[in-house]
């Protein structure tokens, strides 16, 4: 009976612990997930690593400059990337986007190898905003790398203006007109060239010079006449003298503002230029009655007073009534 009742108690034992029966006293129990557990690991530790590795790989390709002292050659894609930082410049800047335009650029230049366009472009940005060192820096270097860049030297020469260096600018305008004339296809104008050494050589008082250029800008078929000119010219006729001259040179500015106002869109830019036309007959007036011509001094200041008054210019309408009652009292 005790032998019966043990076996039954063993079995009941088994029954609650099933392990049991294939126990032995020094046997260990086998979990399978404590070995791949770190198989596992492994793998993703190993993905961690080579991302790490790819993306560095990414950054020193994109951030590299290409030096003679660390030979890294610069990629197609790098130089893709400079060349669209540098079209984005160019579209902020023509939107007016100035610093934007500039953090752009900047990045062209830094991306790769730059080019004369990018430090032009970055140099007009920056003249702009008035940041004129930096202008002048990116001209230079613009002209260190392509001498012949009539823009750069063009550019360089506004600065220069700015500057009230006029020597330096008339030098570059010079340069300008060397550069261009190699290229026919260059993007800058005869035209525009020759009115800006005209304006130069009118600012240093070499009149003879100036009425050179000026009439040498007027006499080339490409562009559109800027009616400044003319006026320009008349005044370096009327430092010579020629008074004549320079009141037909105020006659044809004229001429030509009532030619272009009819295209402009702006009602700022038509009273600009409404403006202007009313100083060149004003001026015309002047030397009219210099000359003794009371008249045609007369018919200007009354040309004069009808501008100012579409202007509801008070002041000038005021001052050229005061005129024309002197001439009438005369």
């Amino acid at each position: 009976m005790k032998k019966h009742t043990t076996v039954k108690n063993e079995k009941r034992s088994a029954a609650a612990n099933p392990a049991a029966l294939h126990a032995t006293p020094k046997q260990k129990t086998y979990n399978p997930w404590s070995m791949s557990i770190y198989v596992y690991w492994f793998i993703i530790l190993f993905f961690i690593a080579a991302t790490f590795y790819i993306l560095g790989r990414s950054h020193g390709v994109l951030n590299h400059r290409a030096t003679p002292s660390n030979n890294v050659v610069v990629t197609e894609e790098a130089l893709l990337g400079a060349a669209d930082y540098y079209e984005s410049g160019k579209t902020k800047l023509l939107a007016g986007e100035i610093e934007d335009a500039i953090v752009d650029l900047t990045t062209a230049i830094d991306s790769g190898e730059p080019t004369a366009d990018m430090f032009v472009l970055r140099g007009e940005a920056y003249m702009q905003s008035g940041n004129y060192t930096g202008a002048l820096n990116d001209f230079n270097s613009a002209i260190e790398l392509n001498p012949s860049s009539s823009v750069a030297y063009y550019d360089r020469a506004l600065l220069n203006t700015r500057l009230e260096d006029y020597d330096a600018a008339l030098n570059d305008i010079n340069n300008a007109l060397a550069a261009r004339a190699t290229n026919d296809q260059d993007i800058l104008q005869l035209r525009d060239l020759y009115a800006k050494r005209g304006q130069l050589n009118l600012w240093l008082k070499n009149w003879d010079g100036a009425i050179a250029d000026y009439t040498n800008s007027l006499a080339r078929p490409d562009g559109i006449v800027n009616p400044a000119v003319y006026a320009e010219r008349a005044e370096a006729y009327t430092a010579t003298g020629d008074y004549t001259a320079a009141i037909n040179d105020y006659s044809a500015a004229v001429r030509v503002i009532s030619e272009q106002i009819q295209g402009l869109a702006s009602s700022a830019e038509r009273e600009a230029m409404s403006a202007n036309a009313m100083s060149y007959f004003e001026k015309s007036a002047a030397l009219n009655l210099q000359i003794g011509n009371i008249d045609a001094s007369r018919s200007d200041l009354e040309s004069a007073l009808t501008i100012a008054m579409a202007l509801n210019d008070v002041e000038s309408v005021d001052r050229l009534n005061g005129l024309i009652a002197d001439i009438n009292n005369q």
